[in-house]
């Protein structure tokens, strides 16, 4: 348990590569994730074989996401209670190999637009298997891993995300067009059922995970036990803080993958459809940060991170809104913003990783599901509202005004809510 002494120093990525079951954990959690993000590649990609009329197009792409994305805003708190009741293993290679098979259904599905809703169906029980993964997944790593190498390892899972990403959606499209090639019209659900079913031999045969002996005799109260999480986390300030601040990142993030669109033609890139540029060098800039707190991590302890961070991204914020091609030129504007975005990424890594940490940290084993699956509920959701809301404002008010004001959001708010975590953050570290 915790104690007031500080953890002992970490030995950074190379004593997690020792560490065979958190190996295994992470190359499950590196193929499982691109899987998914090639599934969501095929999903918009299928809507063109269902032949629809031009003026229904886009809405069906639409429908698609948002088939795939609500049960992640309605069941993420309740699939972690059954995180804390069954084999976190065992929901690891079972929703995968499950979401494997579902991939592999697509193939009987008839492609004709009045069986539309059926693809629907298998992106949203796809969705509903992924909410019981991530919790599961998040509970193990403080399974596997000494409290004194959180940090690397959060760092780890945090840039393989974000490596997964920017990966995922890059190389998507020309890779599942190959796949179809290559194993001919159904390669590409072959392609990305065939990883989903490879994660799920890896976590179900390869991972070393022990657990205590589930008690079956132990009746399941669902509505009891997301009470229960609910008020531990009203009770644990400090928990429900750190889970605040991760919020507030992901609402900034999810706030400029809109926002960028107009900024990207701002700066002088040719189309306003290269705004990745800017979202890929943020996300090269949380890899490094990310990759330096988990080898490093425990030379900064004493530092205040999370206020670094928050302090990092508003500047830029505001930097952003005062960066036009007329006033800088087009190439100093465009290496100025991908700078920005970079260091925006940084400081990211900053409030991201250590706020993970304390969680892990500070939660007990029992509550691990509840809370995790709560975090994944409310991350979604912090994913979610900005998408709808940040474009709107920009046209009503203006794409500089809505980055100064979200700038200087960032910094007050991030430091009213850094203040409760401070103290014991450096014994996280």
């Amino acid at each position: 348990m915790q104690t007031s002494d500080p953890q002992p120093p970490n030995g950074g990525f190379r004593s997690l590569m020792d560490n065979r079951a958190f190996v295994v954990l992470w190359a499950g959690q590196i193929i499982s994730q691109l899987a998914d993000k090639f599934f969501f590649v095929l999903l918009i990609t299928l809507v063109g074989d269902y032949q629809p009329p031009e003026n229904i197009e886009n809405s069906m792409r639409s429908s698609v996401m948002i088939a795939n994305t609500l049960p992640a805003v309605f069941f993420g708190s309740a699939a972690g209670i059954f995180v804390d009741r069954w084999s976190k293993k065992q929901i690891l290679w079972t929703t995968t190999l499950m979401r494997g098979l579902l991939t592999l259904v697509i193939i009987v599905l008839p492609k004709s637009l009045p069986f539309f809703p059926l693809l629907l169906t298998v992106a949203f029980l796809e969705s509903i298997l992924t909410q019981f993964f991530a919790p599961a997944e998040q509970a193990a790593i403080p399974v596997l891993v000494k409290p004194n190498n959180l940090m690397p390892a959060n760092a780890l899972f945090t840039t393989t995300m974000m490596g997964s990403l920017v990966v995922g959606f890059a190389v998507g499209d020309p890779l599942l067009s190959w796949s179809q090639n290559w194993g001919g019209v159904n390669g590409r659900e072959f392609l990305v059922g065939g990883l989903y079913v490879l994660s799920a031999i890896v976590l179900g045969i390869m991972l070393p995970l022990r657990e205590k002996k589930h008690n079956e005799a132990v009746a399941l109260h669902p509505f009891s036990d997301l009470k229960l999480g609910f008020a531990y986390l009203r009770k644990n300030r400090l928990i429900s803080n750190a889970m605040v601040q991760l919020t507030m990142l992901y609402c900034v993030f999810a706030a400029l993958s809109v926002l960028s669109i107009g900024l990207a033609e701002k700066v002088g890139f040719d189309k306003p459809s290269q705004f990745g540029f800017l979202l890929a060098a943020a996300g090269v800039g949380l890899v490094i940060g990310a990759g330096v707190l988990g080898q490093w991590g425990d030379r900064f302890h004493h530092l205040p991170l999370p206020l670094f961070g928050f302090f990092s991204m508003g500047i830029v914020l505001v930097l952003f809104s005062f960066i036009h091609k007329d006033w800088l030129g087009i190439d100093l504007s465009i290496a100025l913003s991908l700078s920005l975005s970079m260091f925006l990424g940084m400081g990211a890594a900053m409030i991201g990783v250590p706020m993970q940490t304390l969680i892990q940290v500070k939660t007990p084993p029992d509550m691990r599901g509840k809370v995790f699956g709560f975090q994944n509920n409310v991350v979604n959701i912090a994913l979610s509202v900005p998408l709808a809301i940040a474009g709107i404002l920009a046209d009503v008010l203006g794409l500089r005004r809505v980055l100064i004001a979200m700038g200087i959001t960032v910094v007050v708010a991030g430091f009213l809510v850094w203040r409760s975590t401070r103290k014991v953050l450096q014994d996280v570290i």
